[in-house]
């Protein structure tokens, strides 16, 4: 067991890779060169991170709803905490419940940003106020400055098991190459791409890709998927049942991937991929050099869904070109 707690409270699986170089960073800042990590169950860490040696074990808790539901959380995350005796705890948001719990849960050095009230209970200085209005990457660059803990890359690197890429490899390992995974979901409505887009891209795609496209993005996206490549007759693979990280396993083999500021978007990216991000309104992501961002328009104030699905496969066909 170790010492040293980590906690994010961002709901998302790209939540989890992106904060991914700061964990191991702190990692082997601490004691024992591991810690263990704490997110909501949203946030697939468990799974993502099953692999990761720096992380000796996920823990899961809950962080939002009303307030009744953030009280109650709230003294489940104490006792949790509580559970494991920790010495020190990261805490790698502005949020002030994760610090209060630590406190009260008695672990002795609570490090944190100390924007806003969480100031009152971390007992480092926290980082310069003028940040309070940053990208959250930004923050968390600030802290490991302040407490002088190097961060190398803010790359993920995910680590991707054998025994997932073997699955991939016997489902789907005849399948005529380049590879081009797309991912037609999002989290929120304005980051989705229109679905009669991915109809028409798919449509066009079909008589100038000699390669395979699959369809990703989780069961629940799996009816649509399939809508999807029978409206378009793309014959495309539908790929949405795959547990997570045989989707970063198929990513990992695929040579190209889109889709809108979403998981798998980061899962891409995580893995090494080259990937075309559609963004609309939302900042693009800009932590990793594998992720090319594609715009509605140059000033970013424009719905993801004015990208017109020309304007994608012309980018799909360059950089397909180039494999």
């Amino acid at each position: 067991m170790t010492d040293t707690a980590v906690i994010q409270v961002k709901p998302g699986l790209g939540d989890t890779i992106w904060h991914l170089p700061f964990v191991r960073a702190i990692a082997t800042h601490s004691p024992k060169g591991r810690v263990v990590f704490l997110s909501p169950p949203t946030s697939l860490a468990r799974e993502l991170l099953a692999a990761e040696p720096a992380v000796s074990e996920v823990a899961y808790f809950r962080h939002g709803g009303n307030e009744l539901e953030r009280g109650l959380n709230l003294i489940r995350l104490v006792r949790l905490l509580r559970s494991y005796r920790f010495r020190q705890i990261w805490i790698l948001d502005r949020t002030t419940r994760p610090a209060v719990a630590a406190r009260l849960a008695g672990i002795s050095k609570r490090i944190g940003l100390g924007l806003g009230a969480q100031r009152f209970w971390i007992t480092n200085p926290g980082i310069n106020r003028k940040y309070f209005h940053a990208f959250p990457i930004d923050w968390l660059k600030q802290l490991m400055i302040a407490q002088g803990v190097p961060l190398s890359s803010t790359e993920p690197n995910l680590t991707v098991s054998d025994a997932a890429r073997a699955a991939i490899d016997a489902r789907f390992g005849a399948l005529p190459r380049p590879w081009l995974v797309l991912g037609t979901g999002a989290s929120h409505p304005s980051k989705e791409w229109l679905e009669s887009h991915w109809q028409r891209l798919l449509h066009l795609l079909r008589p100038q890709f000699a390669g395979t496209v699959f369809l990703i993005g989780g069961p629940a996206l799996a009816p649509r998927a399939m809508r999807l490549i029978e409206a378009s007759d793309s014959g495309a693979v539908n790929a949405c049942d795959l547990p997570v990280m045989q989707s970063a396993a198929l990513l990992k083999r695929a040579d190209l991937y889109a889709g809108p500021d979403s998981g798998p978007l980061n899962l891409a990216a995580a893995v090494g991929t080259r990937a075309i991000g559609l963004f609309g309104e939302t900042p693009p992501l800009r932590y990793t050099q594998f992720i090319e961002v594609l715009r509605a328009d140059d000033g970013g104030t424009s719905p993801v869904e004015r990208i017109a699905p020309e304007r994608l496969l012309a980018l799909l066909q360059e950089r397909l070109a180039s494999i």
